[in-house]
């Protein structure tokens, strides 16, 4: 298995993919951008009214001389978190959208052949992005296949229904709700399994870096490979935790496990983990092979 090339997306097409997907999580670069520019402002009202503000820190803080490199360095504190600001949230939003259905290609890419696969499930589908990909992907092989996207939330599954027929494949998909701990489907039920940036939230309750978190995602993580049959494959993007992941399915016999180089979102590390669930059982740890570009 290998990642393909990723096929350059026209700025028409990404005008459309906007269009249908719009913007996750809006509040949250709502919030970056609105701290960035109050930052910035706050950097230029330094800059021109220096000596005003210096005479302020001197007789408010009896600093003396020290009082311009008080107010020097907090003008460019404020000048440095403004750009910082602004940087992550273009990072969140180049994340959001244009990197995740990059990703999905890239993840779509790493499954052979599709011609072959007659059921595909996709785990935490959200809006769909991954999802229509697979379905877009099983429509250009001629399948007959069908994918699912299982999301916790009826809603979601509804918004993420409406997006499959803006990208004509509406017939290929089949939207669940249902608890990702605890998958309702049968095991060795699908030909691939697929999640993009999603088992990190899982037992978020609990904290992100608790061992009752790592446990429900390790969870998720064990269902994955249940429902998956003998010789399918299964393709995780994810933040952070990899290295656990990678080691829960040494830990379940998997083989021909495979790491992507790291890739930045959301400002943090992530990485692209694909695996086959062997025919048979087998004994001792698979090799991991750091050997995928992203």
């Amino acid at each position: 298995m290998g990642i393909k090339a990723n096929t350059v997306t026209t700025n028409r097409e990404w005008r459309q993919i906007y269009a249908i997907y719009g913007m996750e999580q809006w509040q949250t670069l709502l919030f970056l951008l609105c701290h960035a520019i109050f930052f910035s402002l706050s950097s230029v009202v330094f800059l021109f009214y220096f000596d005003p503000i210096c005479a302020f820190f001197n007789s408010f803080l009896s600093l003396g001389a020290a009082a311009r490199f008080a107010a020097g360095f907090s003008g460019a504190v404020l000048g440095i978190s403004a750009v910082c600001l602004f940087f992550a949230a273009g990072n969140f939003f180049y994340s959001a959208l244009p990197l995740h259905y990059d990703m999905a290609q890239r993840m779509v890419g790493s499954v052979n052949d599709w011609s072959t696969v007659k059921t595909a499930l996709d785990i935490g589908c959200g809006r769909g992005i991954l999802l229509n990909a697979v379905a877009t992907q099983l429509k250009k092989t001629g399948s007959s296949g069908r994918v699912v996207g299982l999301d916790r939330s009826k809603r979601t599954t509804l918004s993420t229904l409406r997006t499959a027929n803006m990208e004509g494949v509406q017939e290929y998909v089949t939207c669940r709700e249902g608890d990702v701990r605890s998958l309702p489907f049968g095991d060795n039920y699908f030909d691939v399994v697929v999640s993009g940036v999603f088992f990190h939230t899982v037992g978020k309750e609990y904290g992100p870096r608790t061992v009752e978190a790592a446990a429900e995602r390790m969870r998720v993580l064990g269902e994955m490979v249940r429902v998956l049959k003998p010789d399918g494959v299964g393709v995780v993007w994810d933040l952070m935790h990899v290295p656990e992941y990678v080691q829960r399915l040494q830990d379940l016999k998997m083989e021909d496990i495979r790491v992507s180089e790291r890739v930045t979102a959301f400002m943090v590390s992530s990485h692209i983990v694909t695996f086959r669930k062997p025919s048979q059982h087998i004994a001792g740890p698979g090799e991991v092979r750091l050997d995928w570009r992203c």
